[in-house]
């Protein structure tokens, strides 16, 4: 493994999920009011930034754990094709042991629930998508 490389790919997936992350937001503000729905399950706006850089810790080990499993599996080849393989399918693991399953136990409706799953499956197949194409050894 190229830890190098794989420190540079966990910083590249990072930005690029917090962007796409904010942009999703700023395209489907309707997200944000079906999160207000369910003050009793989740933070205000405000409670939210102020426990951000606890989310954003999260996303970074979850990033982390992803580049070295990835990094693992390494075959040279074409980094995108593999990268978006590895991002859909992480994408479906969190799909399965998230958002379904916080629908399940959490009180939230189907509308939240399928908006988050279109969400996450964007975003972390993004972040397999630049850990395909940015952890490329030699």
């Amino acid at each position: 493994m190229n830890y190098g490389l794989m420190a540079v790919a966990v910083v590249c997936a990072f930005v690029a999920y917090m962007a796409l992350g904010g942009a999703i937001f700023a395209a489907v503000p309707s997200l944000k009011a079906e999160f207000a729905k369910y003050p009793k399950v989740y933070r205000s706006h405000e409670g939210q930034m102020s426990h951000f850089p606890v989310g954003m810790l999260g996303i970074f080990l979850s990033i982390s754990v992803m580049s070295v499993l990835y990094a693992m599996a390494y075959k040279p080849g074409s980094g995108l094709a593999s990268g978006v393989i590895f991002g859909v399918l992480f994408s479906l693991f969190y799909l399965g042991s998230f958002v379904l399953h916080n629908y399940a136990n959490l009180n939230i409706g189907l509308r939240l629930t399928v908006f988050s799953a279109v969400a996450f499956i964007l975003e972390w197949t993004v972040v397999g998508i630049v850990l395909g194409l940015v952890y490329r050894p030699k």
